[in-house]
């Protein structure tokens, strides 16, 4: 709806440290929310208030925090009470107030934790053991900065790995003891180093994507003044050829407007890509940090072999607004060969594609690739036996059809394991591709839609089943 997309958008503006921008729309999602009776308005409430405390204005975050605080309470919105919690632990600190502040943060922690939500319970703790850290309670910080990094290695997040890395050298050095703190410190500055890599990465998309938008505006600009200049010699013209004119300039607008409105979703198609790829190689990158720290060199030297093949064909359709169904098929398979690796073939896996596929069809690069990695992750991986995972493409009804079908421990189960997510970390691969799928429709006047369904209720099978139908294109 049209406040989630509001929402989305000033977290996108917040991502690039536009604040001014971000809190414009985080106000427009909030305003449409009260208008409905929406529950999200809690989140909306709460991303205000970081905007007014990351600006300084610590009185008007904490009249934000506090509005939210009320909705939260009366939501079933976990996970967005835990964050607000340590929101509100920040807020207590900059106060210097380190009692409030430790409280609020070990509530957020335990509400984390109460999901399994691994990802929130190491920053909640971090924020305590760098708390104890500042409040010189060095030996009692040990132990939540342990905490904190047990978990972020556990889920492979390498920023909080950094943090907690730090954290726990300088606890160390503070107690006298050297080589504990060279040890942490040396893992710190390895995951920093990892971590300018992938910041370089996604600078490199964004700079890319913000060139070829002034390309366009250019454009669009000098086509504009071309326009106006055309229009008014026009009407310079004799009195007897207006409503010919008019007319003329009435079908010119119509046309124009059109070929506009295509070539704005043709940009966003591709923004949207652009998109997915730093978050694409952040994940693998995460997937390849994790893999090394648990095997040996030449498993490693393996699993970074087939990584390559995988971001040579990443980065070789990355402009392109198709790619040949070969190529995709390669791509995931190239793909599912390194999680096998990384999860010690903890499943197995098929792609075919019917006799009815012409492989110079295409279709958008990385599109498939999340609900493949979900199927993963929330799907084979926490299923106790050895899972699998079929990938079908298929034309019926002149449209492409790509299912993807695993055993695993279907929708039900993984929405009780997972966290139910409030910003930018919540499903952003689906969100993304769902808006594709609405560009897709536009442009091609055809139609393309997913289908999510729990195998357990249509089939009495266990797992889960997308299905994508999309128009039938080309690769010229």
């Amino acid at each position: 709806n049209i406040s989630k997309a509001y929402n989305n958008i000033g977290i996108v503006y917040k991502s690039q440290q536009n604040s001014k921008k971000a809190l414009e729309y985080f106000k427009k999602a909030y305003n449409i929310q009260e208008e409905i009776g929406e529950q999200a308005a809690a989140v909306s409430m709460m991303n205000i208030g970081v905007i007014y405390f990351e600006a300084g204005d610590n009185a008007e975050a904490f009249n934000w925090y506090q509005k939210a605080a009320k909705r939260f309470e009366t939501s079933d919105n976990t996970r967005g009470f835990a964050l607000l919690k340590n929101y509100l632990g920040d807020y207590y600190k900059k106060q210097n107030d380190f009692a409030q502040a430790r409280k609020y943060y070990e509530q957020s922690a335990e509400l984390y934790e109460s999901m399994q939500n691994k990802f929130g319970a190491a920053l909640a703790l971090y924020n305590i053991g760098q708390l104890l850290f500042d409040s010189k309670q060095y030996n009692d910080a040990i132990g939540f900065g342990e905490k904190s990094l047990e978990y972020a290695k556990s889920i492979g997040v390498l920023d909080q790995e950094f943090h907690s890395e730090k954290l726990l050298s300088d606890i160390y050095a503070a107690l006298n003891r050297p080589s504990e703190s060279l040890m942490h410190y040396k893992n710190y500055v390895a995951a920093r180093d990892s971590i300018n890599s992938q910041e370089m990465s996604r600078k490199f998309a964004i700079a890319e994507m913000n060139s070829e938008y002034e390309k366009k505006e250019a454009i669009l600009a000098e086509k504009s003044k071309r326009q106006t200049q055309f229009t008014i010699f026009a009407f310079l013209g004799a009195a007897l050829a207006i409503a010919l004119i008019l007319l003329a300039y009435s079908r010119r607008t119509v046309k124009r407007r059109l070929t506009l409105q295509k070539e704005v979703a043709e940009y966003e198609q591709k923004a949207l890509h652009l998109q997915m790829n730093p978050h694409f190689v952040f994940n693998c990158l995460s997937s390849i940090s994790s893999f090394i720290v648990q095997n040996g060199t030449d498993q490693a030297l393996k699993y970074l072999s087939k990584f390559s093949k995988l971001m040579r064909l990443t980065l070789e359709y990355s402009k392109d607004s198709l790619i040949p169904i070969d190529k995709e098929i390669e791509s995931l398979q190239n793909y599912l060969e390194l999680e096998q690796l990384r999860f010690h073939n903890k499943f197995k896996f098929n792609i075919q594609a019917s006799d009815k596929v012409e492989f110079n069809m295409g279709l958008p690069p990385l599109l498939i690739q999340p609900f493949v990695e979900n199927a993963i992750l929330h799907g084979v991986v926490p299923k106790e036996e050895n899972g699998k995972i079929e990938i079908y493409f298929d034309v019926e009804n002149h449209q492409l059809v790509c299912t993807i079908t695993d055993n695993g421990i279907g929708l039900s189960q993984s929405k009780q394991l997972k966290a139910n997510s409030v910003t930018a970390h919540k499903s952003m691969a689906l969100e993304i591709t769902k808006k594709r799928l609405e560009i897709m429709e536009s442009t091609t006047s055809k139609s393309a839609h997913i289908d999510i369904a729990d195998r357990e209720e249509t089939e009495r099978e266990p797992g889960t089943k997308v299905t994508l139908r999309l128009p039938i294109q080309y690769i010229q």
